[in-house]
């Protein structure tokens, strides 16, 4: 079936002008309202925009009367017979975020209306997409391979990623709430994967681009609501001075860069939380809100205390969730309390006193991440809280792979092989051993079986760094991230005891200090603990391999996982 598709797509290039338009005519698909998709462009500029239209001709004459588009000077149009309107829509949306990410062309494109939606014989589309692009690419209008472009962070937070169903109505909520009101707090929760990331960033560019940038053409009632929505939030606020908000360096340096590359938005746009003190906002979105801070086991107070000062807070009351809070009309939080990994975390008790107060919170549930779906993710919780039994194992995906492994040279020999294949696969670990090469460029902190590996040398984009796959990741530079498969350690701190059937956590055997820093009682340093390996496990879109250090507790998950 997908070759009769493929053989039929034609693609045709015609000058973008008044005098050029004769031509669009001679097209067999334009001339008889044919579904297309279609890429004007200039190459000078490497500038473009990316459409579909069923009256493809009149889409041209509206494009050469809008002031950004005249400024292309070239139409692609990429016909087939076998195209519908579904798949035009469908085609075109996947044709944005790989282009978008693909940085060959910078695209002129809003992102109104962008939503995933199911049609007849959609895989076969899909797999026909894929014959498109290498067209392009043959025709130099596109540079790399999907596969490459998949494991991009241009491509990962394109705010050009169609939505799930899940993720638009919650956002068609959260401009509801907006334009009813004039001071909001809003909670966006759902567990790792569930593209909470992706929904922060596709808001972004959807409140800062003008509503003539979106261009929709009024035929497509896809679009209608979101777009109605994104009218009356622009009357109230026409120019919003609004930021994202990252708490984690390294993500918020990613998502700089990703925000530098896209027109509309900017580096600045995307801010770590103390320079929230620094300026007065209509709407903050707060991505990783778990992990905004308090003052305790902080590496330096100083940056802090001077925000508390600042905003008029005591030192060692005010939280950077106070911050926002002052500095903000709107604040939307992307939160999981689940990840919540150590105590300078603020605690989740103030999180819940303020979702119970305000009550607009909203829930995603579908997860976009692992393969494994909603079904693994409940699996690991009850696995790292004992709550399974050998009867209830092993846990089985004819899309996701779980294995354990009694060798970590073993291990590590998989994990290599799927780097290959995919990219982006990584090994993490639990905080059992110290970090010995930070002051000891020569040193390794982790040996096992006769292997040795180092902590992360960078903690900067440590995922994509250049030897990522023979050094050994942590929490800290992996969570947000999106890997292939993770090979994960359970470190020594972390153990397993048959006689009450509990895991048990080994403090002296726990080496982040500041992971620890002030924690009186066992429970609580558990609950951290227990996150941390929960968040690194739903890291893998693909797969997770385990590695146990402790006997007990290795012996414990062999007998419900492979």
């Amino acid at each position: 079936m997908i070759n009769d598709f493929s053989s039929s797509i034609e693609i045709y290039s015609y000058k973008f002008s008044q005098k050029g338009s004769k031509e669009f005519f001679l097209n067999p698909f334009m001339a008889n309202s044919w579904p297309v998709v279609y890429i004007i462009k200039n190459d000078a500029s490497r500038e473009a925009y990316i459409g579909e239209s069923t009256n493809a001709i009149n889409r041209m004459k509206n494009h050469l009367s809008n002031n950004d588009r005249k400024r292309l000077n070239e139409v692609v149009v990429i016909g087939c017979d076998k195209f519908n309107k579904s798949a035009v829509l469908d085609i075109e949306s996947l044709l944005i975020g790989y282009m978008d990410a693909d940085k060959n062309y910078t695209l002129q494109n809003g992102n109104a209306g962008m939503v995933d939606h199911n049609y007849y014989q959609k895989s076969i589309y899909r797999n026909l997409f894929k014959e498109v692009w290498e067209m392009l690419r043959y025709k130099k209008f596109a540079k790399n391979p999907i596969d490459r472009l998949d494991n991009s962070d241009f491509f990962k937070y394109s705010p050009y990623k169609s939505l799930t169903v899940d993720q638009h109505n919650s956002l068609l909520e959260i401009l509801n709430q907006i334009n009813a009101k004039e001071r909001n707090t809003i909670f966006i929760e759902g567990s790792a994967g569930t593209g909470k990331t992706v929904l922060a960033v596709y808001l972004m560019k959807l409140i800062t681009t003008d509503i003539q940038d979106h261009n929709i053409d009024d035929s497509d009632e896809i679009y209608s609501e979101q777009l109605s929505r994104v009218i009356e939030f622009k009357k109230k606020y026409p120019q919003p001075k609004a930021a994202l908000v990252v708490p984690m360096t390294s993500l918020r340096n990613t998502l700089k860069k990703v925000f530098r590359g896209v027109k509309g938005l900017a580096a600045n746009m995307v801010i770590g939380p103390t320079e929230v003190s620094r300026n007065e906002y209509d709407i903050l979105l707060v991505d990783e809100a778990h992990r905004l801070r308090q003052r305790i086991g902080l590496t330096s107070y100083g940056s802090f205390d001077q925000a508390n000062k600042l905003l008029g807070f005591d030192k060692y009351q005010g939280t950077e969730l106070d911050w926002i809070l002052k500095q903000s009309k709107n604040q939307i939080f992307f939160y999981d309390e689940d990840q919540s990994i150590k105590p300078t975390d603020i605690d989740k008790e103030r999180f819940q006193n303020l979702k119970t107060r305000h009550d607009q919170n909203i829930t995603l549930v579908s997860q976009l991440r692992v393969k494994g779906g909603t079904d693994y993710i409940n699996f690991v919780d009850d696995l790292l809280h004992c709550r399974l039994e050998d009867g209830d194992g092993p846990f089985e995906s004819e899309h996701y792979e779980l294995k354990i492994y009694s060798s970590l040279k073993e291990m590590h020999k998989n994990l290599l092989e799927k780097e290959k294949q995919y990219g982006l696969c990584r090994m993490l670990a639990g905080y059992s051993w110290p970090w010995e090469s930070k002051n000891n460029e020569s040193a390794y902190d982790i040996e096992i079986d006769g292997m040795k590996f180092k902590w992360n040398t960078t903690n900067n984009d440590w995922i994509n760094s250049e030897n990522a796959i023979n050094e050994i990741g942590c929490i800290h530079t992996s969570q947000g991230y999106d890997l292939n498969y993770c090979g994960i350690i359970f470190g020594n701190e972390i153990k397993y005891n048959p006689e009450t059937n509990e895991i048990e956590i080994d403090a002296s055997e726990y080496y982040d200090k500041k992971g620890k820093q002030g924690i009186k009682s066992p429970e609580v340093l558990k609950e951290y603990i227990i996150n941390i390996y929960k968040t690194m496990m739903l890291r893998g879109i693909k797969g997770t391999y385990i590695y146990v250090y402790d006997e007990n507790l290795r012996e414990s998950f062999s007998q419900i996982i492979d």
